[in-house]
Formats: C-alpha cells, sequence, structure tokens
C-alpha cells in the first residue's frame, strides 16, 4: 500500500536532518545588484498598468457619465501644480520605464 502525503513529508525531513544538508539560501543574503532591481521594477511597472488598464477599462463600462464629464469634474477641484505634476509623474513614469526597459531587454 502507499504511503500518504504526510508520512512523505516526514520521511524527507528526516532524511535531510539526518544528512546535515543546509538549507537553500533565502532572498536576504544576496546583495542588491543594478540588474536585479531593474527586473523587480519592470515586473511592478508591468503590474501597475495591467491594473490600470484594466480599472480604467471598467470605469469606462461601469461609470454613466462621459470621459469629459469627469475631466471637468478634476479640473473644478483647482489642485495645486504640485499635485497635478506628481500625478502626471505618476501615470508617465510606469509606461515609459516599462516600455524602454522592455526594449533594452530586446536589443
Amino acid at each position: 500500500m502507499g504511503t500518504t502525503a504526510k508520512e512523505e513529508m516526514a520521511r524527507f525531513w528526516d532524511k535531510n536532518t539526518k544528512s546535515n544538508r543546509p538549507l537553500s539560501p533565502h532572498v536576504t543574503i544576496y546583495k542588491w545588484s543594478l540588474p536585479m532591481a531593474m527586473s523587480i521594477t519592470h515586473r511592478g511597472t508591468g503590474i501597475a498598468l495591467s491594473l490600470g488598464v484594466s480599472l480604467f477599462g471598467l470605469a469606462a463600462l461601469v461609470l454613466p457619465e462621459q470621459f469629459p464629464h469627469y475631466l471637468a469634474m478634476v479640473k473644478s477641484l483647482s489642485l495645486g501644480p504640485a499635485l497635478i505634476y506628481s500625478a502626471k509623474f505618476a501615470l508617465a513614469f510606469p509606461l515609459s520605464y516599462h516600455t524602454w526597459n522592455g526594449i533594452r531587454h530586446l536589443v
């Protein structure tokens, strides 16, 4: 008769404990490098872009008014230039970084 998964795991850990095998290294022991940071940032911007496009598309389907109405609402808030430029940067950075890093990767 076969063994259960619990028995197999217990046998695996007993064998590893008896043989004094080292555990695999964890992320915290690695020294950060530029390619590692760029890869993580590329994945993060890709996730942000896909979420942003999905939410924008969902909002376009669900919200009752047209886009100019919501644009006028934002303009009526009279937000300061610092907040406007910060929002523009938050929208433009992921797109430009993800695009240029993808081109760099292809080259």
